[in-house]
């Protein structure tokens, strides 16, 4: 019989801290009838966020084509989305329930490489794009192929998303955490990149690839298009790959920010010998579409008899699912000005990000309120990484303490400090240490998805927690 015991040991050690022990005690106690604040999780639309109309009418005629040749049909739905669905259909008559070319069907590739010459300027080649079930699988396809040997180590941020610790750990390969700088709101240093790829070095790790992402997963970070020219210039010298995770691009939020990705700035760099994966998902943005697994990857500077292996990869599992392959389109050709869907498209976009925008303010607001919490303002995407102090305990020494008994130490503390929250108040967040942070701080990883009275319920739960917790010390 198969036990935890014989079972895979690389399957044991990694871990996905959004969807953890915490996530199951809050799924437990709502099953009991405790009200659960859900901000443990980028899930927008179980966070009572609405689907974009023009989004489920496209795939609603899509799954069932009959409604087109029906008066029901025609007076449902406006003119521009029959013709569009029309069009789709003229182009890949087989709908959603056959299987597609294993990288996606190529006209919605070709609209993939025109999203993103008219995002920044540069051309794109439909050969050198893969449709995927959602931005998660395109990253681990990626880490697959690049990680060779047990030595093998890829460049991730701290705080990260916890996909890639737990897939390089699925995988046998070498993680290189670098730690982001929170006083500069976590932008990469480069000081830090360059002591960490030379710590790696010195421990017989072969550093294959670094991991960015822009806007940032916990953080709310954008970075600069200054800092992202840095990470280019480092891969350059250290031979390595990039992987932009660049999911996030359509939420930003501060006006001094813009999201640059990393395809425009090698391109202005004229860059040619870093390869870049970079890619996107429906799952976030204004879309929140999380559950039709729609995204894809892009490959820059890389031969097509590797993308041809990838192509191979992807056969393994057929193709990516059809229903998210066509949410996929609609975001990279959206409706267009004089189109009949157009205002409302446009109207229902931008009250999704007016709403993050606002939920940010007064998330950020409230908590830095707050004694002994804080956070700057989230920039992007629709995280915040939350700091916080506790007492220390009466005859503990963290400072006389091994770097490994430390982690320890305050991966109990934070971990103890997010459960008693969710068993006092019903607020669900996620410890810093299931994403990795400085040694020596304490932090969770919040949404600002939930609902503005929410938000603001969490914020007077979260202040009187806080306050009674720390005097239990």
């Amino acid at each position: 019989m198969l036990t935890v015991n014989n079972i895979s040991e690389r399957l044991l050690k990694a871990q996905y801290a959004v969807r953890g022990p915490i996530v199951s005690r809050a799924q437990q106690l709502e099953e009991q009838g405790k009200k659960i604040i859900y901000c443990n999780i980028g899930n927008p639309q179980a966070l009572k966020q609405r689907p974009i109309t023009y989004l489920r009418q496209i795939l609603s005629l899509v799954e069932y084509p009959e409604l087109l040749d029906t008066p029901q049909g025609k007076s449902l739905f406006p003119s521009d989305v029959v013709e569009k669905v029309r069009t789709m259909f003229a182009r890949y008559p087989f709908g959603t329930g056959a299987y597609s070319q294993s990288m996606g069907i190529p006209f919605i590739r070709e609209a993939i490489a025109e999203f993103i010459q008219r995002r920044d300027g540069v051309t794109a080649d439909k050969e050198h794009i893969i449709l995927t079930d959602g931005a998660s699988k395109a990253a681990q396809a990626v880490i697959l192929a690049l990680q060779k040997s047990e030595h093998d180590g890829l460049m991730i941020p701290i705080p990260q998303y916890p996909l890639y610790s737990a897939t390089i750990e699925l995988h046998g390969g070498k993680q290189i955490g670098y730690i982001l700088d929170e006083a500069n709101h976590w932008q990469l240093s480069e000081r830090v990149v360059e002591e960490r790829i030379a710590e790696a070095q010195r421990d017989g790790i072969h550093p294959v690839a670094i991991v960015v992402i822009n806007p940032g997963n916990p953080t709310g970070a954008v970075l600069s298009y200054e800092n992202i020219a840095m990470v280019v210039n480092f891969a350059r010298r250290h031979k390595l790959s990039i992987l932009a995770d660049e999911v996030y691009q359509d939420n930003v939020y501060d006006q001094g920010s813009k999201f640059y990705s990393f395809a425009k700035v090698m391109n202005d760099m004229h860059e040619t010998g870093i390869s870049l994966f970079s890619y996107n998902s429906v799952s976030k943005g204004f879309l929140g579409e999380c559950g039709h697994r729609g995204g894809y990857i892009e490959f820059r500077n890389i031969p097509n008899d590797v993308v041809a292996q990838f192509e191979k990869f992807f056969s393994i599992s057929l193709c990516a699912n059809l229903p998210g392959q066509f949410a996929t389109y609609v975001m990279v050709a959206p409706p267009q000005p004089g189109e009949e869907s157009y205002n409302l498209y446009q109207r229902e976009r931008q009250i999704v990000l007016d709403s993050l925008k606002k939920k940010a303010q007064i998330l950020t607001q409230g908590i830095n309120l707050i004694k002994g919490m804080s956070i700057a303002l989230p920039h992007g995407a629709m995280y915040a990484f939350v700091r916080f102090t506790l007492p220390v305990e009466k005859g503990v020494y963290p400072d006389s303490m091994t770097p490994e008994e430390r982690y320890v130490y305050e991966e109990k503390r934070d971990t103890e400090y997010c459960l008693t929250l969710l068993e006092e108040t019903g607020i669900c967040v996620i410890p810093g240490s299931g994403f990795g942070h400085l040694p020596g701080t304490l932090h969770f990883r919040t949404t600002f998805l939930p609902p503005v009275e929410e938000i603001e319920t969490f914020i007077v739960k979260l202040k009187e927690f806080h306050e009674r917790y720390v005097t239990r010390w």
